[in-house]
């Protein structure tokens, strides 16, 4: 079983609930935080003291508060632990169904497991460990038919900006232009207004409202 563990949970409760289940598997050396900027210098000064962390426990969603950090989601701390210790091994423990960022978790930022929070999680959690230990990867069975989806394969990084900035209300016009100062093409006015009928066609929309309401529900926005 792995030997140390990091938890990043904001909340107090959940974050001593997961260091329990940790206890409960005989892991003893357990570091728990509540902030993304704690969590990475602790993996920092881990790997530099040649002390490193065995897995990653994280949530994707942390408050706000008066406190200034650099790294606001577990997706931005996953990211960077990366680039610190690549073999680590990293489970989401998060309440995010939507299915692009899960895809986008597993496919570009590697994870090793995914657990969705719910009110019987803790099982279920304990199972996701055991996987993960063993070599599997490892997703909440309500979620398993998001990694064989393949329905938004063909969204691209350009899609998401233009989905982007069509939901914050910048009209066509508007993009095009803003597409043309960051020189990402196509970038006329008629190729956003065919990317975008492209796309009410690929997420079955009947018009831009409908279509930005899919896209969020997808997690594209």
């Amino acid at each position: 079983m792995f030997k140390k563990v990091l938890v990043a949970e904001d909340y107090d409760g959940m974050n001593l609930a997961l260091k329990q289940v940790l206890k409960d598997m005989d892991i003893q050396d357990i570091h728990g935080v509540g902030y993304c900027d704690e969590a990475l210098l602790k993996i920092k000064e881990a790997h530099q003291n040649e002390k490193p962390y065995d897995l990653l426990i994280t949530d994707l969603s942390f408050e706000r508060d008066h406190k200034v950090v650099k790294l606001g989601s577990g997706q931005e701390l996953i990211a960077a632990a990366r680039h610190i210790q690549p073999s680590l091994n990293v489970l989401v423990f998060s309440v995010e169904n939507k299915p692009h960022p899960i895809q986008h978790l597993f496919r570009e930022l590697e994870i090793d497991g995914y657990v969705l929070k719910g009110r019987h999680n803790i099982p279920e959690l304990k199972k996701a460990i055991a996987a993960v230990h063993s070599g599997n990867h490892y997703i909440s069975p309500e979620l398993s038919q998001v990694l064989t989806d393949k329905s938004l394969d063909e969204i691209e990084d350009y899609d998401r900006k233009l989905l982007h900035l069509l939901a914050q209300g910048t009209s066509q016009a508007d993009i095009a232009e803003a597409f043309q100062k960051k020189n990402w093409s196509p970038n006329s006015v008629s190729s956003i207004e065919k990317r975008i009928n492209r796309l009410k066609i690929m997420l079955k929309a009947n018009n831009n409202v409908q279509l930005i309401a899919i896209a969020k529900d997808l997690g594209l926005v």
